[in-house]
């Protein structure tokens, strides 16, 4: 089989695409793709000046591009339930990708509500706005729900114990819990779809040089970055690949994780891959679920 790249992307005229931290980074670079490819892109971050400056960059390369911005903080539950509301009383979704994210955050922070930051962000805020703009994913003819999550995912680190790692707090084990929530976040929905028409595809851009590793700590990794950037990261374009597959090639299928297909998977085109251990395991996925609904105060319907 011929190895996808965005060359596949069939036309997206008359889809409307939603995309957190589509300010920079990956979550940028999806958007430019699929307005490039005629959708309408909504643009969704935490600060309305990056947004009008990501969305004057995307109309620099493609003057018609149709597209939206909407502030939205992932952090606070009250920015998701303001966002989330603009989009249910507009048209609907035909694809949602929740993009944003944080990592490494030195020492523990908590969001408005409090969450510990990274947990919080990663996918409570995300499983509080994909639940809150669901019945405008439910209005399009088959919506499809594109979480980003990443290597870390499949770390033992990323039990999905402590989540608020009120016991202890380590920067990169909160990042891989977060991450692999996302995933069994993504099964689990994947699994109350069966039988419609819409899809849940959880993906992991493999490894890239983007604002996530703004908070990285030390001054001798951070001077290492531009050359581990050369030597090891892909860049955020080829980063946006797996998204971009998810969201658009007919070969997607509902519950798959995909990611680069390169022998460490860490660049390449994208393809499915394997599943972190367990993330696919029932009562896993109907506890987190349960959590997450109580936690934030939003039930879930699908």
């Amino acid at each position: 089989m011929a190895q996808w790249t965005p060359d596949a992307i069939e036309e997206q005229t008359g889809r409307t695409a939603l995309i957190t931290g589509a300010n920079s980074g990956i979550g940028w670079q999806t958007a430019r793709v699929l307005a490039a490819h005629g959708a309408r892109v909504i643009l969704a971050g935490r600060d309305r000046t990056r947004l009008d400056t990501a969305a004057a960059a995307i109309r620099a390369e493609t003057p018609a591009a149709d597209l939206a911005t909407l502030v939205l903080d992932l952090g606070r539950l009250d920015s998701v339930r303001s966002a989330a509301a603009q989009i249910v009383y507009g048209g609907p979704v035909d694809l949602l990708i929740n993009n944003a994210g944080l990592m490494n955050i030195p020492e523990r922070r908590t969001t408005a509500d409090g969450f510990e930051l990274t947990f919080g962000t990663n996918h409570l805020g995300h499983f509080a706005f994909t639940a809150l703009v669901f019945p405008a994913l439910r209005r399009a003819p088959a919506a499809r729900i594109v979480t980003v999550s990443a290597m870390a995912a499949r770390w033992r680190s990323g039990a999905l114990t402590d989540l608020m790692s009120d016991q202890r707090y380590r920067p990169m084990t909160a990042y891989a819990k977060s991450k692999r929530a996302n995933v069994v976040f993504t099964i689990e929905l994947a699994r109350r779809l069966a039988g419609t028409a819409m899809t849940a595809v959880a993906v992991h851009p493999g490894a890239a040089l983007t604002n996530l590793q703004q908070h990285t700590s030390g001054a001798l990794i951070r001077r290492l970055i531009p050359l581990l950037a050369r030597v090891a990261m892909g860049s955020p374009e080829g980063a946006a690949w797996p998204s971009l597959y998810a969201a658009t090639s007919p070969d997607a299928r509902n519950g798959a994780f995909v990611g680069p297909a390169g022998r460490r998977q860490d660049a390449g085109p994208p393809a499915p891959t394997r599943l972190p251990r367990g993330a696919d395991d029932p009562t896993e996925g109907a506890a987190l679920w349960t959590d997450s609904e109580r936690r934030t105060g939003i039930l879930f319907t699908t």
